[in-house]
Protein backbone atom coordinates (compact mmCIF):
# COMPACT_ATOMS: atom_id res chain seq x y z
CA UNK A 1 0.00 0.00 0.00
CA UNK A 2 1.17 3.99 -1.11
CA UNK A 3 2.81 5.70 1.31
CA UNK A 4 1.37 9.29 1.68
CA UNK A 5 4.66 11.59 3.03
CA UNK A 6 2.86 15.11 4.35
CA UNK A 7 5.49 17.93 5.04
CA UNK A 8 6.56 16.60 8.93
CA UNK A 9 7.03 19.31 12.04
CA UNK A 10 10.52 20.44 11.56
CA UNK A 11 9.59 22.47 15.31
CA UNK A 12 10.35 26.37 15.91
CA UNK A 13 6.73 27.04 15.09
CA UNK A 14 7.27 26.75 11.20
CA UNK A 15 3.72 26.03 9.64
CA UNK A 16 4.50 26.38 6.01
CA UNK A 17 8.00 26.36 3.66
CA UNK A 18 8.45 26.59 0.27
CA UNK A 19 9.68 23.82 -2.22
CA UNK A 20 13.04 24.93 -3.30
CA UNK A 21 14.31 21.81 -5.03
CA UNK A 22 13.44 18.37 -5.40
CA UNK A 23 15.91 15.99 -5.07
CA UNK A 24 13.71 13.34 -6.88
CA UNK A 25 11.50 12.52 -9.64
CA UNK A 26 8.30 10.37 -9.99
CA UNK A 27 9.79 7.20 -10.72
CA UNK A 28 13.06 7.40 -8.92
CA UNK A 29 13.71 4.79 -6.62
CA UNK A 30 15.00 5.76 -3.10
CA UNK A 31 16.12 4.03 0.21
CA UNK A 32 15.39 4.99 3.63
CA UNK A 33 16.81 8.49 4.80
CA UNK A 34 17.34 9.43 1.01
CA UNK A 35 16.55 13.56 0.98
CA UNK A 36 13.39 13.90 -1.19
CA UNK A 37 13.29 17.71 -1.28
CA UNK A 38 14.64 20.94 0.09
CA UNK A 39 12.07 23.26 1.61
CA UNK A 40 12.99 26.55 2.74
CA UNK A 41 11.35 27.96 6.04
CA UNK A 42 11.55 31.12 7.73
CA UNK A 43 14.56 30.11 9.04
CA UNK A 44 16.48 28.24 7.28
CA UNK A 45 16.67 25.38 4.52
CA UNK A 46 15.91 22.14 5.36
CA UNK A 47 16.46 18.68 3.63
CA UNK A 48 13.24 16.69 4.24
CA UNK A 49 14.77 12.92 4.32
CA UNK A 50 12.26 9.75 2.80
CA UNK A 51 10.39 7.64 5.97
CA UNK A 52 10.92 4.69 3.68
CA UNK A 53 12.26 3.06 0.80
CA UNK A 54 10.54 2.65 -2.63
CA UNK A 55 9.56 4.04 -5.59
CA UNK A 56 8.33 7.74 -5.59
CA UNK A 57 5.11 7.25 -7.02
CA UNK A 58 3.80 11.15 -6.91
CA UNK A 59 4.81 14.15 -6.26
CA UNK A 60 1.78 16.73 -5.44
CA UNK A 61 3.89 19.58 -5.09
CA UNK A 62 6.17 21.86 -7.61
CA UNK A 63 9.22 24.07 -6.78
CA UNK A 64 8.04 27.30 -5.52
CA UNK A 65 5.18 26.05 -4.12
CA UNK A 66 4.82 26.87 -0.76
CA UNK A 67 3.44 23.78 1.93
CA UNK A 68 1.88 23.64 4.81
CA UNK A 69 2.84 21.43 7.57
CA UNK A 70 0.36 18.66 7.18
CA UNK A 71 0.14 18.79 3.35
CA UNK A 72 1.35 15.67 1.35
CA UNK A 73 4.48 15.89 -0.17
CA UNK A 74 4.68 12.38 -2.01
CA UNK A 75 3.56 9.22 -2.22
CA UNK A 76 5.99 6.46 -1.96
CA UNK A 77 4.97 2.58 -2.55
CA UNK A 78 5.58 0.07 -4.70
CA UNK A 79 6.68 0.48 -8.14
CA UNK A 80 4.06 0.60 -10.79
CA UNK A 81 1.80 0.48 -7.94
CA UNK A 82 -1.28 2.85 -8.46
CA UNK A 83 -1.80 6.04 -6.42
CA UNK A 84 -5.20 7.48 -5.37
CA UNK A 85 -6.27 10.83 -5.58
CA UNK A 86 -6.26 12.89 -2.63
CA UNK A 87 -8.89 15.11 -1.77
CA UNK A 88 -8.93 18.38 -0.34
CA UNK A 89 -9.34 18.81 3.90
CA UNK A 90 -13.15 19.29 4.22
CA UNK A 91 -13.54 21.53 7.49
CA UNK A 92 -15.89 19.38 10.13
CA UNK A 93 -19.09 21.52 10.29
CA UNK A 94 -19.79 23.03 14.33
CA UNK A 95 -22.83 21.97 15.79
CA UNK A 96 -25.48 24.83 15.61
CA UNK A 97 -28.51 24.64 17.68
CA UNK A 98 -31.01 26.06 15.15
CA UNK A 99 -29.61 27.81 11.87
CA UNK A 100 -31.22 30.93 11.50
CA UNK A 101 -30.96 32.40 8.13
CA UNK A 102 -28.79 35.37 7.68
CA UNK A 103 -29.09 37.98 5.10
CA UNK A 104 -25.75 39.62 3.21
CA UNK A 105 -26.11 42.98 3.10
CA UNK A 106 -23.35 45.33 1.33
CA UNK A 107 -20.99 47.06 3.57
CA UNK A 108 -19.61 50.36 1.54
CA UNK A 109 -15.58 50.60 2.36
CA UNK A 110 -14.75 53.95 4.10
CA UNK A 111 -13.51 56.54 2.67
CA UNK A 112 -10.27 56.33 0.86
CA UNK A 113 -11.29 52.84 -0.59
CA UNK A 114 -11.98 51.44 -3.61
CA UNK A 115 -15.79 52.73 -4.35
CA UNK A 116 -17.44 49.22 -4.63
CA UNK A 117 -19.50 47.34 -2.80
CA UNK A 118 -18.28 44.40 -0.94
CA UNK A 119 -20.46 41.76 0.63
CA UNK A 120 -20.20 41.56 4.18
CA UNK A 121 -19.00 38.15 5.79
CA UNK A 122 -21.33 34.69 5.41
CA UNK A 123 -21.57 33.62 9.29
CA UNK A 124 -23.68 30.76 7.85
CA UNK A 125 -21.06 29.75 5.56
CA UNK A 126 -18.18 29.64 7.93
CA UNK A 127 -19.75 27.82 10.58
CA UNK A 128 -20.70 25.06 8.26
CA UNK A 129 -24.18 25.56 7.89
CA UNK A 130 -26.41 25.07 4.67
CA UNK A 131 -28.57 28.16 3.91
CA UNK A 132 -32.53 27.73 2.55
CA UNK A 133 -32.67 28.34 -1.12
CA UNK A 134 -34.52 31.34 -0.06
CA UNK A 135 -31.36 33.16 1.32
CA UNK A 136 -28.57 31.22 -0.89
CA UNK A 137 -26.64 33.71 -3.26
CA UNK A 138 -25.58 33.15 -6.61
CA UNK A 139 -22.06 31.97 -7.04
CA UNK A 140 -20.02 30.61 -9.59
CA UNK A 141 -21.29 27.15 -10.69
CA UNK A 142 -18.85 24.47 -9.76
CA UNK A 143 -18.89 21.06 -10.78
CA UNK A 144 -19.45 18.11 -8.25
CA UNK A 145 -16.48 16.77 -9.33
CA UNK A 146 -14.34 20.14 -8.88
CA UNK A 147 -11.58 19.99 -5.50
CA UNK A 148 -11.54 23.44 -3.77
CA UNK A 149 -11.90 25.00 -0.83
CA UNK A 150 -14.17 27.60 0.29
CA UNK A 151 -11.53 30.45 0.41
CA UNK A 152 -10.63 29.51 -3.27
CA UNK A 153 -14.29 28.99 -4.12
CA UNK A 154 -15.38 32.62 -2.15
CA UNK A 155 -12.48 34.08 -4.52
CA UNK A 156 -13.92 32.51 -7.82
CA UNK A 157 -17.60 33.63 -6.88
CA UNK A 158 -16.10 36.95 -6.21
CA UNK A 159 -14.38 37.46 -9.69
CA UNK A 160 -17.11 35.60 -11.53
CA UNK A 161 -15.25 32.70 -12.61
CA UNK A 162 -16.47 29.06 -13.68
CA UNK A 163 -14.16 26.52 -11.23
CA UNK A 164 -15.22 23.54 -13.91
CA UNK A 165 -13.35 24.92 -16.53
CA UNK A 166 -10.19 25.32 -14.29
CA UNK A 167 -7.67 22.74 -13.98
CA UNK A 168 -6.07 22.41 -10.30
CA UNK A 169 -2.45 22.19 -10.06
CA UNK A 170 -2.63 21.09 -6.50
CA UNK A 171 -2.52 17.96 -4.61
CA UNK A 172 -4.96 15.35 -6.15
CA UNK A 173 -6.44 17.90 -8.87
CA UNK A 174 -7.41 20.74 -6.13
CA UNK A 175 -7.92 24.13 -7.64
CA UNK A 176 -5.52 26.68 -5.61
CA UNK A 177 -5.79 30.37 -5.34
CA UNK A 178 -3.04 30.52 -7.66
CA UNK A 179 -4.81 28.68 -10.28
CA UNK A 180 -8.13 30.48 -10.24
CA UNK A 181 -5.68 34.34 -10.42
CA UNK A 182 -4.09 32.83 -13.56
CA UNK A 183 -7.09 31.69 -15.37
CA UNK A 184 -8.65 35.08 -14.88
CA UNK A 185 -5.14 36.69 -15.90
CA UNK A 186 -4.80 34.79 -19.11
CA UNK A 187 -9.20 35.65 -19.44
CA UNK A 188 -8.25 39.27 -19.19
CA UNK A 189 -11.22 39.21 -16.44
CA UNK A 190 -13.80 38.84 -18.94
CA UNK A 191 -16.06 36.06 -16.97
CA UNK A 192 -17.31 38.61 -14.53
CA UNK A 193 -21.09 37.74 -14.42
CA UNK A 194 -23.87 40.65 -14.91
CA UNK A 195 -25.95 38.98 -11.50
CA UNK A 196 -22.83 40.01 -9.19
CA UNK A 197 -22.10 43.31 -7.41
CA UNK A 198 -19.58 45.12 -9.70
CA UNK A 199 -16.13 43.92 -8.00
CA UNK A 200 -13.25 45.33 -9.04
CA UNK A 201 -9.50 43.11 -9.00
CA UNK A 202 -7.21 44.02 -6.67
CA UNK A 203 -4.86 45.40 -9.30
CA UNK A 204 -1.08 45.45 -9.04
CA UNK A 205 0.60 48.22 -10.92
CA UNK A 206 3.54 47.89 -12.81
CA UNK A 207 4.33 51.81 -12.89
CA UNK A 208 3.53 54.83 -10.68
CA UNK A 209 3.21 59.08 -11.86
CA UNK A 210 6.81 58.48 -10.98
CA UNK A 211 8.53 55.67 -13.24
CA UNK A 212 7.72 51.85 -13.31
CA UNK A 213 8.03 49.65 -10.24
CA UNK A 214 9.59 46.14 -9.37
CA UNK A 215 7.69 43.76 -6.68
CA UNK A 216 9.34 41.31 -4.51
CA UNK A 217 7.66 39.08 -2.33
CA UNK A 218 8.26 39.22 1.21
CA UNK A 219 8.50 36.06 1.85
CA UNK A 220 10.86 33.36 3.77
CA UNK A 221 13.82 34.72 5.96
CA UNK A 222 12.70 38.40 5.04
CA UNK A 223 9.44 37.77 6.18
CA UNK A 224 10.35 36.40 9.05
CA UNK A 225 12.53 38.95 9.97
CA UNK A 226 9.91 41.67 9.40
CA UNK A 227 7.47 39.91 12.08
CA UNK A 228 10.36 39.67 14.37
CA UNK A 229 11.05 43.25 14.24
CA UNK A 230 7.67 44.00 14.76
CA UNK A 231 6.80 41.80 17.35
CA UNK A 232 10.35 43.46 19.63
CA UNK A 233 9.61 46.97 18.95
CA UNK A 234 5.76 46.70 20.31
CA UNK A 235 6.70 45.20 22.99
CA UNK A 236 9.75 46.79 24.12
CA UNK A 237 10.63 50.65 24.78
CA UNK A 238 14.23 50.48 23.09
CA UNK A 239 16.99 52.98 24.58
CA UNK A 240 19.68 53.15 22.70
CA UNK A 241 23.23 53.92 24.68
CA UNK A 242 26.37 54.85 22.58
CA UNK A 243 29.99 55.22 23.79
CA UNK A 244 33.99 54.93 22.56
CA UNK A 245 36.37 52.24 23.55
CA UNK A 246 40.40 53.08 22.75
CA UNK A 247 40.99 49.49 21.73
CA UNK A 248 44.50 50.79 20.67
CA UNK A 249 45.95 47.73 23.04
CA UNK A 250 43.53 45.20 21.86
CA UNK A 251 44.62 46.59 18.54
CA UNK A 252 48.12 45.32 18.86
CA UNK A 253 47.50 42.61 20.70
CA UNK A 254 45.16 40.69 18.05
CA UNK A 255 48.13 41.52 15.50
CA UNK A 256 50.10 39.80 17.43
CA UNK A 257 48.06 36.47 17.65
CA UNK A 258 46.22 36.79 14.33
CA UNK A 259 49.53 35.13 12.84
CA UNK A 260 49.51 32.26 15.87
CA UNK A 261 45.80 31.87 14.65
CA UNK A 262 45.94 31.82 11.26
CA UNK A 263 48.72 28.21 11.92
CA UNK A 264 45.72 26.82 13.44
CA UNK A 265 43.52 27.44 10.44
CA UNK A 266 41.69 30.18 12.52
CA UNK A 267 40.64 33.13 11.21
CA UNK A 268 41.06 35.64 14.11
CA UNK A 269 38.64 39.15 14.25
CA UNK A 270 37.63 41.23 16.94
CA UNK A 271 34.74 39.50 17.42
CA UNK A 272 35.96 36.79 19.56
CA UNK A 273 37.21 39.44 21.97
CA UNK A 274 33.97 41.30 22.23
CA UNK A 275 31.95 37.95 22.55
CA UNK A 276 34.41 37.25 25.89
CA UNK A 277 34.44 41.33 26.94
CA UNK A 278 30.28 40.77 27.15
CA UNK A 279 30.08 37.21 29.04
CA UNK A 280 32.37 38.74 31.49
CA UNK A 281 30.08 41.77 31.90
CA UNK A 282 26.92 39.60 31.42
CA UNK A 283 28.08 37.64 34.59
CA UNK A 284 28.63 41.53 36.34
CA UNK A 285 25.56 42.73 35.34
CA UNK A 286 23.00 39.44 34.82
CA UNK A 287 19.82 41.43 34.12
CA UNK A 288 21.31 42.12 30.47
CA UNK A 289 21.25 38.15 30.47
CA UNK A 290 17.34 38.12 31.14
CA UNK A 291 14.01 37.92 29.87
CA UNK A 292 10.85 39.54 30.96
CA UNK A 293 7.84 36.76 31.44
CA UNK A 294 5.62 38.95 30.67
CA UNK A 295 2.40 36.87 31.96
CA UNK A 296 3.94 35.97 35.26
CA UNK A 297 5.39 39.64 36.02
CA UNK A 298 8.85 38.29 36.21
CA UNK A 299 12.33 38.54 35.31
CA UNK A 300 14.15 35.32 34.67
CA UNK A 301 18.18 36.26 34.68
CA UNK A 302 19.74 33.32 32.80
CA UNK A 303 22.81 31.21 34.37
CA UNK A 304 24.37 31.20 31.38
CA UNK A 305 25.70 32.66 28.40
CA UNK A 306 24.79 31.91 24.86
CA UNK A 307 25.51 34.60 22.26
CA UNK A 308 23.95 35.59 19.17
CA UNK A 309 26.08 36.48 16.23
CA UNK A 310 24.08 39.05 13.55
CA UNK A 311 25.14 37.71 10.41
CA UNK A 312 24.09 39.25 6.84
CA UNK A 313 23.33 36.50 3.71
CA UNK A 314 21.64 37.18 0.85
CA UNK A 315 18.33 35.92 2.34
CA UNK A 316 18.63 38.42 5.00
CA UNK A 317 19.64 38.67 8.30
CA UNK A 318 20.27 35.21 10.71
CA UNK A 319 21.74 34.84 14.48
CA UNK A 320 23.52 32.02 14.54
CA UNK A 321 24.36 31.43 18.39
CA UNK A 322 27.41 30.50 19.98
CA UNK A 323 26.82 28.35 23.38
CA UNK A 324 27.73 28.08 26.68
CA UNK A 325 30.68 30.96 25.22
CA UNK A 326 31.56 31.19 28.99
CA UNK A 327 33.09 28.41 28.80
CA UNK A 328 34.74 28.27 25.09
CA UNK A 329 38.31 29.25 24.48
CA UNK A 330 38.96 32.25 22.58
CA UNK A 331 40.40 30.32 19.71
CA UNK A 332 37.23 27.40 20.15
CA UNK A 333 35.15 30.80 19.65
CA UNK A 334 36.83 32.39 16.54
CA UNK A 335 36.42 29.00 14.72
CA UNK A 336 33.01 28.56 15.77
CA UNK A 337 31.88 32.09 14.29
CA UNK A 338 33.42 31.80 10.92
CA UNK A 339 31.87 28.06 10.60
CA UNK A 340 28.29 29.31 11.90
CA UNK A 341 28.18 32.06 9.77
CA UNK A 342 29.59 30.28 6.65
CA UNK A 343 26.69 27.77 7.32
CA UNK A 344 23.93 30.84 7.93
CA UNK A 345 25.03 32.16 4.06
CA UNK A 346 24.72 28.99 2.38
CA UNK A 347 21.32 28.65 4.55
CA UNK A 348 22.74 25.60 5.53
CA UNK A 349 22.40 25.71 9.05
CA UNK A 350 20.96 23.69 12.03
CA UNK A 351 17.55 25.42 13.67
CA UNK A 352 18.96 24.52 16.48
CA UNK A 353 21.73 26.91 16.15
CA UNK A 354 19.52 29.35 15.38
CA UNK A 355 17.56 29.74 19.10
CA UNK A 356 18.83 29.70 23.08
CA UNK A 357 20.34 33.50 22.38
CA UNK A 358 20.72 35.28 25.64
CA UNK A 359 22.47 38.30 24.38
CA UNK A 360 23.30 39.40 20.70
CA UNK A 361 26.13 41.21 18.59
CA UNK A 362 25.70 42.69 15.66
CA UNK A 363 28.96 44.05 13.41
CA UNK A 364 27.72 47.20 11.37
CA UNK A 365 31.36 47.95 11.25
CA UNK A 366 32.20 45.65 8.92
CA UNK A 367 30.06 47.38 6.61
CA UNK A 368 31.54 50.68 7.41
CA UNK A 369 29.09 51.61 10.12
CA UNK A 370 29.90 53.73 12.56
CA UNK A 371 27.28 54.14 15.44
CA UNK A 372 23.46 52.16 15.30
CA UNK A 373 19.91 51.93 17.19
CA UNK A 374 19.93 47.84 16.68
CA UNK A 375 16.76 46.33 17.43
CA UNK A 376 16.69 43.63 19.90
CA UNK A 377 16.42 40.00 19.42
CA UNK A 378 12.83 39.57 21.20
CA UNK A 379 12.56 38.06 23.61
CA UNK A 380 16.25 39.04 25.10
CA UNK A 381 17.04 42.23 27.05
CA UNK A 382 19.54 44.02 25.10
CA UNK A 383 21.99 43.81 21.89
CA UNK A 384 25.20 45.12 21.32
CA UNK A 385 26.41 47.20 17.84
CA UNK A 386 30.39 47.24 16.91
CA UNK A 387 31.19 50.18 14.34
CA UNK A 388 34.00 50.55 12.24
CA UNK A 389 37.28 51.16 14.06
CA UNK A 390 38.79 54.55 13.65
CA UNK A 391 41.77 56.25 14.15
CA UNK A 392 41.95 59.36 16.03
CA UNK A 393 44.52 61.69 17.31
CA UNK A 394 44.18 62.01 20.93
CA UNK A 395 46.58 64.00 23.96
CA UNK A 396 47.88 61.51 26.18
CA UNK A 397 49.17 62.24 29.90
CA UNK A 398 52.30 63.86 28.67
CA UNK A 399 50.75 66.15 26.78
CA UNK A 400 52.09 64.21 23.37
CA UNK A 401 49.58 63.48 20.59
CA UNK A 402 49.49 59.92 19.33
CA UNK A 403 46.97 58.13 17.19
CA UNK A 404 44.93 55.77 19.05
CA UNK A 405 42.31 52.93 17.90
CA UNK A 406 38.84 53.69 18.51
CA UNK A 407 35.87 51.56 18.65
CA UNK A 408 32.44 52.84 18.09
CA UNK A 409 29.77 50.93 20.64
CA UNK A 410 25.76 50.96 20.47
CA UNK A 411 23.96 49.29 23.16
CA UNK A 412 20.06 49.38 22.82
CA UNK A 413 18.25 47.80 26.34
CA UNK A 414 14.84 46.82 27.05
CA UNK A 415 14.12 49.93 29.49
CA UNK A 416 11.47 48.19 31.43
CA UNK A 417 13.81 46.02 32.76
CA UNK A 418 17.23 48.09 33.33
CA UNK A 419 17.62 51.52 33.11
CA UNK A 420 20.00 54.32 31.66
CA UNK A 421 21.95 54.36 34.07
CA UNK A 422 22.44 50.06 34.30
CA UNK A 423 22.85 50.39 30.99
CA UNK A 424 26.08 53.34 31.28
CA UNK A 425 27.81 51.05 33.87
CA UNK A 426 27.43 47.89 32.00
CA UNK A 427 28.86 49.74 28.81
CA UNK A 428 31.68 50.72 30.88
CA UNK A 429 32.39 47.06 31.95
CA UNK A 430 32.16 45.99 28.19
CA UNK A 431 34.79 48.98 27.49
CA UNK A 432 36.95 48.21 30.23
CA UNK A 433 37.45 44.49 28.82
CA UNK A 434 38.12 45.80 25.41
CA UNK A 435 40.76 48.46 26.95
CA UNK A 436 42.52 45.69 29.02
CA UNK A 437 42.80 42.34 26.47
CA UNK A 438 45.11 40.64 29.68
CA UNK A 439 41.92 41.30 31.35
CA UNK A 440 40.22 39.08 28.59
CA UNK A 441 43.00 36.94 28.55
CA UNK A 442 42.33 36.26 32.28
CA UNK A 443 38.85 34.71 31.87
CA UNK A 444 40.20 31.85 29.11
Amino acid sequence: MALEFKFPDVGEGIAEGEIVKWRVKEGDEVKEHDVLVEIETDKAIVEIPSPAAGSVLKIFHKQGDTVKVGEALVSIGAKGESTPSIPAPVPSPAPVAAPVPIKKGPVIKPAGAVGYLEEAPDLEEAAGVSKPASVQTQMAPVAPSVLVTPAVRRLARDIGLDLSKIKGSGMGGRITEEDVRGFAKKAGMSEIKENLPQVQAKVQKKYDMYGYLERVPLKGVRKAIAEHMVESVSRIPHVTQMDEADVTLLYRHREREKRLAESKGVKLTYLPFIVKACVGSLKKYPMFNSTLDEEHNEIIMKKYYNIGIAVASENGLMVPVIKIADQKSLMAIAREIVQMAEKARSREVDLGDLKGGTFTITNVGSLGGIFATPIINYPEVAILAVGKMIDRLSVDKEGKIRVRKIMPLSLSFDHRVVDGADAAVFMNEIKAYLEDPDRIMMDE
